[in-house]
């Protein structure tokens, strides 16, 4: 069956595609009490929401979140959260021309020839446009990690080669302070002057977003297939465009010796921490206390402003031609979607360790 569904304790559905009269979500085992504000979902989704800046797609929605059920007077109420997004800004006959066409790099002929048939406007349920559930659900996943002193901050470290240094702290008030998201104010300007020659050019340009989560206790992860960089890494690689996901050292960890890479151990105020974090804020499956940071790698938008060569559902030879609104590099607007997918992962390891220990159950 379609796998629309994530999560164990704390699960979400999504629902919608990119055409449709809505996208939305239903939340599933959110416990009674989180702090839930209208404001806070929006202030995600529009950070996520076409049309935004220059350096985007020209869809223009306002991406309006509405609250159906599970929420009152502020705080969930135990019950499933629903929330919806209704499409304002849709141009199906910008996809015409395409409906019978197979478009390079894109789920038009794998979503055919698994079920026969496909939403051609837009991509359909395959658009990025289904994350906006997404975004939304993250946001209360995030209210509720807020509450246990977790914090998920992500942002762009790379555009095409142009790349921020991973030496040194980010300062996470600067991520918004410019439309790529990039925490680097000269960096940040070469890549938005980048994607906007790339996007004169009828191309597009992929990118890294990073991540650290900050105040992650001890314990969450359920080896040994729900190991929490696992569920971290299925979340990511959901996520439309992504090609690859790294944590901790990541893959340069095979130019290491086992004496350099390995995290040693000492006591600092009481705490066991590592003197390193090689190991991403994960041992074993288990997060070890210390921050966990990771990459996501976005391969380039399929849609080209120009001419490519195909084949169409009847396996003629066929011409592809660029036309509508996309953006010409997506990681600007995947900041906070790879910070939902984080707090949903997180949030939902949360929960589910309080049930590690039959003194968990019984206090």
């Amino acid at each position: 069956m379609a796998g629309s569904v994530f999560g164990k304790a704390f699960r979400i559905s999504t629902y919608g595609e990119s055409h449709g009269p809505a996208v939305g979500v239903i939340i599933d085992g959110c416990p009674a009490g989180v702090p839930v504000e209208l404001e806070d979902i929006q202030h995600q989704l529009t950070r996520r929401k076409p049309g935004q800046s220059a350096i985007v797609t020209q869809r223009k929605e306002a991406d309006q979140v509405e609250i159906l059920s599970g929420v009152f007077e502020g705080h969930s109420t135990g019950t499933p959260i629903s929330l919806i997004v209704r499409n304002k800004d849709q141009k199906s006959k910008d996809y015409d021309h395409i409906k019978d066409k197979f478009r390079p790099s894109h789920a038009d002929y794998t979503y055919t020839a698994k079920y026969g048939n496909r939403d051609y406007r837009g991509g359909g349920r395959s658009s990025a446009r289904e994350t906006v559930a997404r975004v939304a659900a993250g946001a209360i996943a995030a209210s509720l990690l807020n509450k246990a002193h977790i914090s998920v901050h992500s942002w762009v470290s790379q555009v095409g080669s142009i790349k921020l240094s991973a030496v040194g702290a980010v300062d996470y008030s600067l991520i918004d302070s410019n439309i790529v998201r990039c925490p680097n104010k000269g960096i940040a300007e070469d890549m938005i002057d980048y994607i906007k020659q790339i996007r004169k050019d009828g191309d597009t340009v992929g990118g890294l977003i990073s991540c650290q989560i900050d105040g992650v206790p001890v314990g969450l992860g359920q080896p040994v297939f729900d190991k929490l960089h696992a569920d971290l890494g299925k979340a990511m690689l959901s996520i439309n465009a992504v090609k690859g996901f790294e944590y901790g050292s990541g893959f340069d960890c095979v130019t290491m010796r086992g004496s350099e890479h390995n995290d040693l151990f000492f006591k600092q105020h009481g705490e066991v921490i590592t003197q390193t974090n090689y190991s991403g804020g994960v041992q074993g499956g288990i997060s070890n206390g210390m921050p966990i940071n990771f990459n996501v790698a976005f391969k380039p938008v399929a849609t080209l402003m120009r001419d490519q060569n195909s084949i169409d559902k009847f396996g003629h030879e066929a011409t592809v031609t660029g036309k509508g609104r996309h953006d010409p590099c997506v990681v600007p607007r995947a900041v906070p979607i790879v910070d939902a997918m984080a707090a949903l992962v997180l949030s939902d390891h949360l929960l589910r360790s309080q049930y590690d220990r039959l003194e968990q159950i019984l206090s």
